[in-house]
């Protein structure tokens, strides 16, 4: 395949994600998507297929469970209705029977507690995680409004430490490009502590601070918002453990409910790169009242 197609698929299925996060709360059309893409559904699906590893339907699937996971929690005084609705389900029916095939249990018991048995499983998967004893409760955000920014990336499946290896191949790509001012961000498409970690996307991505002559990467834009910024280092294992608590510890509590925006963490030391897999880093999760 020519070059110039496949940075035209990238764009197209970044297109599609992009649409399907801004309208996860509605009934999403996708005919009305492949009309403004100008591509037909049947290769709209294809190109998406290719890029995500999922179909489209999937995606859109896990993005709703996943914003009505949280706020399940976030939003006491809501019923299971309208959080139902909130997510784009047309009634509660509907939304139990494919939550309860997501989590195992009702949204009534996700809510009542059930969500820490949950939770608990998906970090046992991390060895690193289960063994981390990082404790986050004395840890204060700064709330930030944050520009929209363009970067350039290479996508992973899974969350795990083969992320190193795409981070090697971006940092050659640095390089041999002799690009300087480079930012590394890890950006999530998929929350970790919720989405079993093999299924999750990790996209690692740089910033510039011009852009470089012929690009070979694909780009995409960081959405702008107001986020919820975290300072702080460690180790390996200790990220999946800070994304626990942040989630389901600090934002339940904070009064605060998370978007469909990405959360993202830009590196000021990459555990992926470094030797000793120490990190440190801020981690921006978006919020609103």
């Amino acid at each position: 395949m020519k070059k110039d197609t496949i940075q035209q698929h990238t764009k197209i299925a970044n297109d599609i994600i992009y649409y399907i996060y801004k309208y996860i709360d509605t009934d999403i059309s996708l005919d009305e998507l492949s009309r403004e893409l100008h591509v037909s559904k049947f290769h709209m699906h294809r190109i998406f297929k290719k890029e995500f590893g999922r179909n489209v339907y999937e995606t859109i699937r896990s993005i709703r469970l996943q914003k009505a996971a949280s706020l399940l929690l976030t939003n006491k005084n809501s019923t299971i209705t309208q959080i139902a609705k909130m997510c784009g389900y047309a009634s509660q029916t509907s939304f139990t029977k494919v939550f309860k095939e997501k989590f195992l249990m009702t949204p009534k018991e996700w809510r009542n507690n059930g969500y820490t048995s949950y939770i608990k499983n998906i970090l046992k998967r991390s060895s690193s995680a289960a063994r981390s004893t990082a404790d986050f409760s004395s840890l204060k955000p700064t709330i930030v409004k944050m520009p929209e920014m363009q970067v350039y990336y290479i996508r992973h499946q899974g969350y795990d430490r083969s992320i190193k290896e795409t981070w090697q191949k971006l940092q050659t790509w640095v390089l041999s490009n002799e690009l300087h001012n480079v930012i590394q961000i890890g950006m999530h498409h998929d929350n970790p502590t919720i989405i079993p970690l093999n299924e999750c996307q990790y996209i690692a991505c740089i910033a510039l601070d011009e852009k470089p002559e012929n690009p070979t990467l694909p780009s995409l834009n960081i959405p702008q918002g107001v986020y919820a910024k975290f300072d702080f280092g460690g180790q390996y294992g200790d990220v999946l453990r800070f994304m626990n608590w942040v989630y389901f510890d600090w934002l339940i509590q904070s009064g605060y409910e998370t978007t469909t925006n990405p959360s993202y963490a830009i590196y000021h030391k990459n555990h992926f790169l470094s030797e000793d897999e120490r990190f440190e880093l801020s981690y921006y999760i978006p919020i609103k009242l």
